[in-house]
């Protein structure tokens, strides 16, 4: 893969985690930091938490790098801060990007937790572009405590529909699945046939994994949940590449309604950074959602 001079698309880099099960790609991020202000997230260890601010010439940057990259790898619009802030109202950074990709031929996966994407058909209509939306949780409540400031989950639920009424490719990822939280169940079966009923072509999913900072926020909003937490994953779990994990079998419990139905339903599924790879937990050409992209 190219990575020759390159200024603003980046080789993605699991940071060599064997159990990053995603295909060699490229990742640009329009966006430093993010608006979402999500308490799980794990990329604020190492870029910060604060509002998502626009990089600096990255338009111009970006046609730089156009010359260089290998363009049989797809570019994946973001892999740690959402393409669809708030903030893109008025900056309008990523529109202008998906043009210019597009435009040279590029191969776009787009993951975001924002309905704002759908602003964008027109210009994602033409192009080989796939989306993925997260959605953590049908329950409006608990997305406003875990994230303050991205869309509702029905403004997301309605910009699967969008998508797949205009013949966009579109998944889900239903990530990250937090124990005492949105890990009841029913409610992941119901949010899975949710989201296959109004399109969705793939499923990924993923139990929280814990980092010391996103794990102090979460024990700060949800205090009687500090202990559980703790035992959870800093006694009875183990430290993975960075993360403190679940026990295995309790990451299997958690993600197995998930999959379930969405074998139930055949569509593609699969898990993310599980090191689960076999066909009860990973069914797809691809965990990203990749290969949804004409």
């Amino acid at each position: 893969m190219k990575t020759r001079d390159l200024r603003v698309i980046r080789v993605f880099d699991p940071w060599k985690s064997p159990l990053c099960t995603c295909p060699p790609k490229y990742s640009l991020q329009p966006y430093t930091r993010c608006s979402h202000q999500c308490l799980y997230c794990y990329a604020t260890s190492y870029i910060g938490r604060g509002r998502s601010t626009p990089k600096k010439n990255l338009l111009r940057n970006l046609l730089h790098d156009l010359k260089y990259i290998d363009k049989k790898y797809h570019i994946n619009l973001s892999t740690s801060s959402d393409p669809y802030p708030p903030e893109e109202l008025e900056y309008k950074l990523t529109r202008e990007v998906l043009r210019m990709l597009i435009n040279a031929g590029c191969r776009v996966l787009i993951t975001t937790k924002s309905s704002l994407v759908t602003r964008d058909l027109e210009v994602i209509a033409r192009g080989r572009v796939a989306v993925m939306i997260t959605v953590t949780t049908l329950d409006s409540n608990l997305a406003r405590v875990l994230e303050p400031g991205a869309p509702s989950p029905g403004e997301r639920l309605h910009a699967i529909e969008e998508l797949a009424k205009r013949g966009i490719p579109v998944g889900v990822r239903i990530d990250p699945i937090i124990p005492y939280l949105n890990d009841e169940p029913d409610e992941l079966r119901e949010l899975v046939k949710t989201v296959i009923d109004l399109g969705a072509r793939h499923v990924v999913t993923s139990t929280y994994k814990a980092k010391p900072d996103n794990l102090a926020r979460m024990c700060q909003a949800y205090p009687d949940l500090a202990q559980r937490w703790k035992r959870l994953y800093v006694e009875g779990g183990s430290w993975i590449h960075g993360y403190w994990y679940l026990s295995p079998e309790l990451r299997k419990k958690l993600l197995k309604p998930v999959v379930e139905v969405a074998s139930a339903r055949g569509i593609t599924y699969a898990v993310c950074r599980e090191g689960l790879t076999s066909e009860t937990y990973f069914k797809a050409p691809t965990c990203d959602g990749s290969h949804l992209i004409p």
